[in-house]
């Protein structure tokens, strides 16, 4: 038989409607990887008991013909969707051992679908980092590596379910991304990943760390299949009032392999001093490639680019400062042993949430404080504003922008944490979309020059996701990345 791992998602549906294999062998072919591969510490819960039920009812309903659009294909789930009865932990000690009594939106959509669900993946903690090494369950490491054998960062935060993807124990997953967290991972990752339109996908059940950026999107292999993903989790909520009631459409439908009659937006100011000679490279080749594909190339600006990371690391920690006042140790969650109310609350979050968390938690504190609301937060929100209209103003001469997805590969695990500030520039190109809710679709495109893939990045006007999903394709099927990471997943006995 084949490799049941090595399948797209569309390739599987195929397989099990032509009855070439069943559910329950697709399953338990990546739970045997997923054990395999535990090093890589991909997952905080592997859930194989669910699993196999789902999988073996996933079997009962295609034989009865009644299949759903994903019925029997085995997924991760990020941890920061709330699963019934499983539990969601945020990657955080303060909400380690929690199990919802509720499910989110977009995993029940997926379940009702006939997805699987092969475990919770692992996360920066609250999603907050780039680089998977926040995490309270340790950080995840990265299935590709260079000659010297250094672990390697798979991204952030969603970097659980980028490894996973990758290392082929899973078909697909659900990630979120508030600044580039889903983008940022498939690009160092090498696979393909989408953050949708702000409002495409409902928040409802997720953990939330910036309310006004979070959004919840997809991983998989190739960019049909992220398609298929992204179609089945996405719909108008009325349990989430930034739910947009929108038509979802058929973006599977939109990928054509070509770009013909639309123009690509070239933003001059993602060139950004110290970028490597290689990812300009990169950036040019797909400039060609979407050429030979039918496109027209125009050059844009962005005027305000510069400030997107500044005003995000005002608004991001301010939201979150917010939000994560709720785990205070009394609702659920850990909670510290003191006899005294406010010593409990003190003492239950100081050892709950880890250092990252904190130093947002407290930046966003400053910056709505009395005296600097107006200086810091107000004048961020403004600034943001002229961000979303650069891109108003720059798809009135083009469809859709092609940039670089970041500024360099995976790196070392360890490399840049002693450096915040060079940790948060991994969301460079990343962040102004998110400022302006639009949707973003990061894609493999070339290895550097030390065998680590490098992405290229299609951002569309809000609700036009099928326009990224063409030029996609079309760059997908003209890079024709075929390269694989250099595992050290030991073969299932």
């Amino acid at each position: 038989m084949t490799d049941l791992t090595h399948l797209t998602i569309k390739e599987a549906l195929d397989g099990l409607e032509n009855k070439d294999f069943t559910a329950q062998e697709l399953t338990q072919a990546h739970i045997d990887a997923g054990d395999a591969a535990k090093d890589l510490n991909c997952y905080i819960t592997q859930t194989s008991e669910i699993a196999h039920k789902q999988a073996k009812a996933s079997d009962e309903r295609r034989a009865a013909g009644n299949a759903g659009a994903l019925d029997g294909i085995p997924l991760a789930i990020k941890d920061l969707f709330c699963t019934e009865g499983t539990q969601t932990t945020a990657a955080s000690h303060i909400l380690e051992g929690f199990k919802p009594q509720y499910e989110s939106t977009v995993t029940s959509k997926l379940f009702a679908d006939g997805a699987v669900m092969l475990g919770k993946a692992n996360l920066d903690e609250f999603a907050m980092g780039s680089s998977n090494t926040t995490s309270h369950f340790g950080n995840c490491i990265n299935p590709w590596r260079t000659e010297d054998g250094k672990d390697l960062t798979p991204g952030g935060s969603s970097g659980g379910s980028a490894a996973a993807v990758a290392a082929r124990i899973a078909m697909g997953a659900t990630g979120t991304d508030t600044g580039g967290s889903i983008r940022q991972p498939a690009a160092f990752c090498g696979i393909t990943g989408i953050k949708p339109t702000y409002g495409r996908c409902s928040r409802w059940g997720t953990v939330a760390f910036a309310s006004s950026l979070d959004q919840a999107g997809t991983f998989a292999r190739t960019v049909e299949d992220n398609a298929l993903l992204l179609r089945s989790m996405a719909g108008h909520d009325p349990k989430d009032s930034t739910s947009a009631n929108k038509e979802v459409p058929d973006f599977a439908a939109a990928i054509t392999g070509d770009a013909k009659g639309l123009k690509v937006g070239i933003p001059r100011e993602y060139r950004v001093d110290g970028m490597p000679e290689e990812i300009e490279k990169l950036w040019q080749q797909g400039v060609e490639w979407l050429k030979d594909a039918g496109a027209e190339i125009v050059d844009v600006s962005l005027p305000h680019t510069k400030y997107a990371l500044p005003t995000y690391y005002i608004i991001a920690p301010a939201e979150a400062s917010s939000n994560l006042a709720r785990y205070d140790g009394v609702k659920y969650g850990y909670r510290a042993d003191e006899s005294e109310l406010q010593d409990m609350y003190k003492k239950t979050r100081a050892e709950g949430f880890g250092d990252e968390v904190k130093r947002r938690i407290m930046i966003g504190t400053y910056v709505l404080s009395a005296g600097y609301y107006d200086a810091y937060y107000i004048k961020a929100q403004k600034v943001r504003r002229l961000i979303s209209q650069d891109f108003t103003n720059a798809y009135a001469q083009c469809d859709v922008l092609l940039t670089p997805t970041a500024p360099s590969a995976a790196f070392a695990i360890g490399e840049n944490e002693d450096d915040p500030i060079k940790m948060y520039l991994n969301d460079v190109f990343t962040v102004p979309a998110s400022l302006a809710g639009l949707p973003g679709l990061s894609l493999p495109a070339g290895l550097d020059a030390n065998g680590l893939p490098l992405g290229l990045q299609v951002i569309g006007r809000a609700w036009d996701e099928e326009s990224v999903f063409k030029v996609g394709g079309a760059l997908e099927k003209a890079a024709n990345f075929v390269a694989t990471p250099q595992s050290v997943i030991k073969k299932a006995a």
